[in-house]
């Protein structure tokens, strides 16, 4: 791989870490008086006021006016209906079901790849989509306490067309990352999901009593703006500028395995061999998918597409 990819897949790994974390964090937060309304306008704001201040010290960088109108949409399918539906589909089911529906996410980008940029779908990279899936689906459901989910079919609708919203963000915007650098992509990206979406739910913010909130319900929310929000928007335009979109969403089975390592760490769950197996099929996966013959590879070789 050369050094670009590298970058790529390192840049994927801690964004995903990032979410991983989020995860448990986000329901233990949203278990209080912070609602998934709430939370999601503490992201589209937080990072917002980040990303601008983060332009303050890096060189400053004109955007075309046609590229305004795709930021506009990118934010809309990367942002506003992937976190809103998904912190709403959250609130609606388990964290079990909510996980298990992530693993959709290169699935669905695969499929849409190959509609829209005409990837192959390539055996190599069904095999990897396959065994990253499995390795996820092992994992999650070995962490399943008791037989009851507590999901509903209104939340894992909303968990699902969150996955699909972002399929068609890392499929359709690739091009706006070899343009831009990351900070100013989502300094817009996040003004208009800001713009979007507080208009409709600033008489909730104004209705807070912040004083009410308990100090371990204010960290989690810092936490999920700052770590699963701004680090991790931060990064993936660079996993989407080097990889392929099915490589990029790949990674989205590393959320699994940093649940679990936190359901262990705070004594929820134990390892085992079962998990560490699961592991192992999450990252053969992603090297195989990653291994798979793109678009310009068959092109190269003179092969019909």
């Amino acid at each position: 791989m050369t050094r670009n990819e590298w970058h790529g897949h390192g840049a994927m790994l801690v964004a995903e870490i990032m979410w991983g974390l989020m995860a448990p964090v986000a329901k233990l937060v949203l278990s209080g008086a912070v609602t998934p309304l709430l939370l999601t306008d503490c992201r589209l704001l937080g990072a917002a006021l980040l990303f601008w201040t983060t332009s303050l010290f890096t060189r400053k960088e004109p955007v075309h006016h046609k590229d305004m109108l795709r930021l506009f949409f990118a934010a809309l399918l990367g942002v506003v209906f992937n976190q809103g539906m998904f912190l709403f589909g959250l609130g609606h089911t388990s964290p079990i079901n909510a996980s298990v529906i992530t693993t959709s996410l290169p699935i669905l980008t695969m499929i849409i790849s190959a509609l829209y940029l005409r990837e192959p779908v390539t055996g190599k990279k069904l095999q990897g989509v396959f065994l990253g899936a499995l390795g996820a689906l092992l994992l999650i459901l070995s962490g399943r306490q008791g037989g009851s989910t507590g999901g509903s079919m209104l939340g894992d609708l909303l968990c699902l067309l969150a996955q699909l919203s972002f399929s068609c963000y890392l499929v359709f915007f690739k091009g706006l990352t070899g343009r831009y650098s990351p900070v100013t992509l989502m300094k817009w990206i996040f003004t208009y999901a800001s713009i979007c979406v507080i208009p409709f739910s600033y008489g909730e913010i104004l209705a807070v009593e912040w004083s009410r909130i308990d100090p371990m319900s204010l960290a989690g929310v810092l936490t999920v703006v700052f770590c699963g929000t701004y680090i991790s928007y931060l990064l993936v335009p660079v996993g989407q500028r080097y990889l392929r979109p099915t490589v990029t969403s790949m990674y989205n089975y590393v959320q699994p395995i940093v649940a679990s390592c936190v359901a262990v760490w705070w004594g929820l769950d134990s390892f085992n061999l079962l998990k560490g197996a699961a592991v192992v099929l999450v990252f053969t996966g992603v090297f195989f998918v990653t291994k798979s013959r793109s678009r310009a590879d068959l092109e190269a070789a003179g092969e019909e597409v």
